[in-house]
């Protein structure tokens, strides 16, 4: 059964062809940021998808990769990609993920697939992280749901604590994890990260701050925006 969560909101001209032209472009020009000989992360969903066909078609030399999921993973291997483990790789040149969405301030809320707590330590492990949208997943300000990677032992008390919030339906994290999303207001990402992040049984939060993030590449009707973010070399 497909993972059930609430919608998040979409322009009511939503076009779900002109999106997935979208996530391509992005995803063809992060590609392009990729050297030979450099050790990537990669991440999970439909714009990542684009991302690793578009890497095997530039044969690049010695590239080493860590995946965030055994989907990407699984599908990587298919096109001829190295896959190592991060404790094998170590430090990152570059991760390259999606988001569902990124606000004005550099927030992102991720774990659509319920990657998130991998796709987090991937992008603090990479001297360079590399986000890519289509143009509706850029907001004013990022809202719930935010996702949460919960342990199973005590989940109801977890979720009690946490607030408004409700347990998904369907996989779980890769790690075996059930994932939940947390739907009440958001208001100060920075506050509600941190008291997610201090509550007993969870795991990892969706919330991820500016200073993880290194470019953003948002890809829209008009082309690519690149915003510089708050996490340099």
């Amino acid at each position: 059964m497909a993972p059930t969560r609430p919608p998040a909101s979409r322009p009511a001209d939503f076009d779900p062809q002109e999106t997935e032209r979208q996530k391509r472009a992005a995803a063809l020009a992060a590609a392009e940021l990729v050297d030979d000989g450099a050790r990537l992360g990669l991440g999970t969903g439909s714009t990542v998808a684009h991302l690793l066909p578009a890497l095997a078609a530039r044969g690049l030399r010695g590239l080493r990769c860590v995946a965030t999921s055994p989907a990407t993973e699984h599908a990587a291997r298919a096109l001829g990609l190295t896959i190592e483990t991060l404790d094998e790789l170590g430090e990152l040149d570059i991760a390259i993920d999606g988001a569902d969405q990124i606000d004005r301030r550099g927030w992102l809320v991720k774990g659509g697939g319920a990657a998130h707590t991998r796709e987090k330590i991937v992008a603090a492990a990479a001297r360079r992280f590399v986000v890519i949208v289509s143009a509706e997943k850029a907001v004013d300000a990022v809202s719930a749901p935010v996702p949460l990677e919960i342990l199973r032992f005590g989940a109801a008390g977890t979720l009690r604590a946490v607030g408004p919030s409700r347990l998904r339906e369907g996989p779980p994290s890769p790690d075996g994890n059930p994932i939940a999303d947390y739907l009440g207001a958001v208001g100060d990402p920075a506050a509600l990260a941190a008291r997610l992040s201090g509550t007993p049984g969870v795991v990892e939060h969706g919330l991820f701050a500016p200073e993880l993030v290194s470019d953003v590449l948002i890809a829209g009707p008009r082309g690519i925006e690149h915003r510089r973010g708050a996490k340099r070399d």
